[in-house]
């Protein structure tokens, strides 16, 4: 009988206990504060004791002066008071540059006439000028605006055909031509009748022997 209520108590106590779940032993934990640790945050300040920027640079040399040269120089550059001086910061071996430097190459005009250069007149000029000029005159002169129409700039040779009337000159004979879109090359043709009446005719040829090329005008002059 004893054993039997031995059993039920344990089986009693076992059913309880599942329960339950596991028992949980509590344990005390000091916390920080308690430790005596410090958790205000970092107290450190920079030297002005205000929010700036604490970097500082290592690219420059030792002995680099920041008030060397003035931020303000070079900032008017070539209009800088009409000086000519730029004020800015001169490179080794630059300090010169433009004072007493020396210019090489460029265009070079060909001032002479080529031997055997023929002007012979196109059977359809480009172009047509009539003018009036009076007989007993001291002459005319017309000037000739010529629009580029070589890609690249040329030497040019302007004369008069030989069947032109003896009463016309042009000048300058030589020179370069502009590429196309450029300027204008101008020449000047003078007409001199000295009493002769009538349509007096000057065949202009501009020779353009790079290009291979030619640009004719003929121009009458109505003497009166």
């Amino acid at each position: 009988m004893k054993i039997s209520a031995a059993v039920l108590s344990l089986c009693v106590a076992t059913s309880v206990e599942a329960f339950q779940g596991p028992s949980v032993v509590a344990k005390s934990a000091k916390t920080a504060l308690a430790m005596g640790l410090d958790l205000s945050g970092n107290s450190w300040k920079p030297d002005s004791e205000k929010m700036g920027s604490t970097d500082t640079g290592d690219f420059f040399p030792e002995d680099y002066d920041k008030n060397e040269v003035d931020y303000t120089e070079g900032m008017m550059g070539s209009q800088s008071q009409g000086s000519g001086d730029r004020g800015s910061p001169q490179l080794p071996g630059l300090e010169n540059l433009g004072y007493d430097s020396e210019i090489a190459g460029g265009i070079e005009l060909n001032p002479d006439m080529p031997e055997g250069m023929e002007f012979v007149m196109s059977s359809v000029p480009d172009k047509e000028i009539r003018v009036n000029v009076a007989a007993n005159g001291s002459g005319e002169t017309l000037v000739l605006e010529v629009p580029p129409v070589c890609m690249t700039f040329e030497d040019y040779f302007a004369g008069l055909a030989q069947d032109s009337d003896p009463y016309f000159t042009v000048t300058p004979v030589t020179g370069r031509m502009d590429r196309r879109g450029g300027e204008a090359t101008v020449l000047n043709v003078r007409c001199e009748p000295k009493g002769r009446a009538g349509d007096l005719v000057a065949n202009l040829v501009i020779n353009l022997p790079e290009d291979n090329s030619k640009i004719c005008y003929k121009i009458i002059a109505t003497s009166f």
